[in-house]
């Protein structure tokens, strides 16, 4: 059932005078380890757990692996204590995917349907009870009465509780024995492949996850890898109920979540496609845009820096063009689209997950079953009595945890202001690196020197956000160790918490100064506004919302492709190098019998790499449905982007937890946690977004405004936006020059400025109440449990009740 390893490397005389000092200081070392491990070891074999020790002889030391499993009486005591659920009546299976329905419905072929052999079975369950045994299916079958998944969680349970030391010392469980280097390692085992009919040779170099010719069936890992994690699939349902077999809840609702959000991306992939297609055809009929590409010199325009030329509006006319792509009609459709889109694909998640949580014996998790995290009961300083179970449990006073969360948030802010502090120097680099190209003399640079600075600055803004959350996640783990969190759900919400704050700040601060606060507090020519003595940066001269749409692909594709790289290239880098290091072996076994090292399952897992949980996996999806939600306004590919890294992105996963890591402890959860609070908040953060985009960085509402009151053709639009220099600067440089702004010769804003101002206030207010009302409809309209859900619910209750009523005996 589980695994624990451990290294010993046999005393060597090197004959060297300085390593004696060293010398002792590791026979120091290794003699506390031994006295911490022979004690846990007694304390488990005290508890019941049965133990089988095997040894691996490499060229300079020897791995230990210890085989751990439970026996039948310590299985039922703590499936009791654990409160793990059991089946009572097996239930008829039904459709889980709504496209399923809606398709047989139609009458249409489903293409995405696929047979699974092995399909695991639909039970009314309820929490065990070891004096109702004869109550449950397959009582009598003690070897496969509790899933292999529960048997983990069992086993996972008396390892994390464990004492081997002083309690005092937090010298308690596997965790603690592995950060200090006792163990390294403790997993449980991979499902082993069915046996042959036949005796075959080594199959070692195939890995036990694919199917070998021969086989009577299929082991569920082999089920997984075939029909989940194979590239051949990539069109096909996801087995959610094998990967939650499997793996357990936690993973599974993982899966179920990143399989919806990629089914729902499609249809706003679509409309972003039509969209930008209509801006395809827009830019080339576009009357301003042909106004600024036949102007040749007739708009001379005052320079962006203090030593940059002056320059023809006529420059800029690819880079207007483009910005068009982005800037039109269709775009606030769009907005208003995938603010809707958002809100209903929260609505049917929750109908989805209530689906899936009570479908996986999970529903009532949270409020009910879920027990303290064993690190938080060997730590707590004292006991009381639990209100709901009436049980006594460890217990940590509030008001010092408060106090700890309050401190622990003071950090927080610490590394968000040195955040802000590195975007200030990134701004100040783009400024100094656009005066220093604009100053090479050479045509092409200095044309191009505001897009050449941004997008410098964008690559050194994406390594130093990659660079800096590495150091903060390591810090928030620390800071929600130490506030003594109760359960382990509770405790993940709390660390993700944490780090996707900083992570919305670092990844999101450079796409928010580009869109709210670029080029907005500029001045005027002869009054520029400055920031630590450097002019307050212009927006390029084809304007914010090209290079919000730059920046925008920069960080959301930039950084996929570099999490993609990732995923693919270091598990199979650390999967060589944990290989090398142990099949460098001569012999290994019981008691001197030589067996080839690659057939014991024990040490293939070894060579596997650790699950270190499902954070980053959740982040890397949560940061990309806020730039397809709170900027797609500036770019509508966003969606097609993100739906073709999430084909990607799944099957990646699949593959590496099937073949790359090492079996993780299944883990129970209702649904996906904070995350969903997160999304929530993304949406509504969204819609407010993507009223003032369209507002303040947009050109939509200055043109539909010149189109009522001036010309509803946009003849003479170009020059309306442009005002000519105030005439002190005039006659400063003896050269009159114009520059984007509604104002007049003496630097004042004009009354057109004011009524603009009011119509984009306006607007806002309009945008978000019609959204907000109409995500509010949606809302009320779709109940978050699906009414079949809650018959299955009151049915289940009715079961429990009849097969565990006293009066039964």
């Amino acid at each position: 059932d589980f695994v624990l390893v451990w290294e010993t490397t046999p005393w060597e005389p090197s004959g060297q005078r300085d390593s004696s000092e060293n010398r002792d200081l590791q026979e120091t070392s290794a003699a506390i380890h031994r006295t911490w491990r022979k004690n846990f070891l007694d304390k488990l074999h005290a508890s019941g757990i049965h133990m089988e020790k095997r040894m691996t002889h490499l060229e300079k030391k020897v791995v230990h692996y210890l085989l751990l499993s439970a026996p039948w009486s310590v299985l039922c005591y703590y499936a009791e204590e654990l409160q793990l659920r059991v089946p009572l009546q097996a239930l008829p299976r039904q459709a889980s995917n709504w496209s399923a329905s809606v398709l047989q419905w139609l009458g249409i072929p489903n293409l995405m349907a696929q047979e699974v052999p092995n399909m695991p079975l639909d039970y009314y369950t309820c929490p065990f009870k070891a004096n109702k045994l004869h109550w449950f299916l397959g009582s009598d079958e003690q070897d496969t009465f509790f899933s292999t998944t529960q048997r983990h969680q069992i086993l996972y349970e008396i390892l994390a509780t464990t004492q081997y030391g002083h309690s005092r010392e937090r010298e308690v469980g596997v965790d603690r024995l592995l950060s200090e280097n006792v163990f390294t390692a403790a997993f449980p085992l991979h499902e082993a492949s069915p046996p042959l009919p036949l005796p075959t040779p080594c199959l070692s170099s195939q890995g036990p996850y694919k199917s070998q010719p021969g086989a009577p069936s299929l082991s569920q890992r082999q089920v997984l890898f075939q029909y989940w994690a194979s590239w051949g699939k990539w069109s096909k349902y996801q087995p959610l109920d094998h990967i939650r077999t499997y793996f357990g809840e936690k993973v599974a609702f993982y899966f179920a979540w990143l399989g919806f959000y990629t089914g729902w991306l499609l249809p706003a992939a679509v409309v972003g496609m039509v969209v930008f297609i209509v801006g395809i055809f827009l830019m080339f009929n576009d009357v301003p845009s042909q106004e600024i590409c036949s102007s040749k010199e007739q708009y001379w325009m005052c320079p962006l820096c203090k030593t940059c030329p002056y320059w023809q509006l006529s420059k800029i006319c690819n880079t207007f063009m483009a910005g068009q792509l982005f800037d039109h009609g269709g775009t606030v459709f769009f907005s208003i689209f995938m603010s809707l889109w958002a809100v209903l694909f929260l609505e049917f998640w929750k109908r989805t997950n209530a689906s899936l949580a009570h479908h996986w014996d999970c529903s009532e998790f949270e409020d009910i079953e879920e027990r303290p995290r064993p690190q938080f009961t060997a730590m707590a300083p004292m006991t009381t009595t639990n209100p709901i179970t009436g049980a006594e449990e460890p217990y940590f006073p509030q008001r010092s945890r408060l106090q700890r969360i309050l401190a622990g948030s003071m950090v927080i802010v610490m590394m968000i202001a040195v955040v802000v502090m590195f975007l200030v120097s990134i701004i100040l680099y783009r400024a100094v690196v656009a005066i220093l190209i604009s100053r090479s003399g050479h045509f092409w640079f200095v044309a191009s020197a505001s897009r050449i600075a941004s997008i410098t600055g964008s690559v050194v803004n994406l390594i130093f956000i990659l660079i800096l959350s590495k150091i903060y996640i390591s810090l928030a783990h620390f800071l929600t160790k130490w506030e003594m969190h109760r359960t382990q759900t509770k405790y993940e919400d709390a660390f993700t918490l944490k780090v996707f704050i900083f992570q919305f700040v670092t990844f999101y601060s450079s796409p928010v100064y580009i869109a709210f606060f670029k080029g907005k507090f500029v001045g005027y020519p002869g009054n520029y506004q400055s920031f630590l003595g450097v002019r307050s940066e212009e927006c390029g001269p084809g304007g914010c919302f090209i290079e919000l749409a730059q920046e925008l692909l920069v960080i959301m594709v930039g950084k996929q492709l570099i999490n993609n790289v990732q995923e693919v290239a270091i598990p199979k880098l650390k999967c060589w190098w944990y290989k090398s290091k142990l099949l460098s072996s001569k012999k290994a076994g019981k008691e001197g019998d030589v067996v080839l090292v690659e057939q014991t399952p024990w040490v293939m897992d070894h060579q596997l790499l650790v699950f270190e949980g499902l954070f980053d996996e959740y982040l890397e999806m949560v940061l990309q449905f806020g730039f397809i939600t709170i900027f797609v306004v500036a770019c509508p590919l966003a969606p097609l982007f993100a739906l073709l890294n999430n084909w990607v992105e799944i099957r990646l996963d699949a593959h590496k937890f099937v073949c790359d890591y090492r079996r993780p402890v299944a883990e129970r959860a209702q649904g996906i946690g904070i995350w969903f609070s997160i999304l929530e908040a993304i949406t509504h953060l969204a819609i407010i977004s993507n009223a003032f985009l369209i507002a303040f960085t947009s050109d939509f509402l200055p043109r539909l405004y010149y189109e009522y009151v001036h010309d509803s053709s946009l003849h003479g639009y170009v020059n309306f936006t442009l005002a000519y220099a105030p005439w002190d600067f005039v006659l400063q440089s003896n050269t009159t020059c114009r520059y984007r702004a509604f104002r007049d010769q003496d630097g004042n804003l004009t009354l057109t400025y004011w009524q603009l101002l009011a119509i984009r206030l306006g607007f806002i207010i309009v945008f978000e109440h019609v959204v907000f009302f109409t995500g509010r409809v949606i809302a009320w309209l779709v109940p978050d449990i699906p009414e079949s859900v809650e018959v299955k619910v009151k049915r289940e209750r009715y079961l429990a009740k009849e097969a565990l009523a006293e009066n039964k005996v």
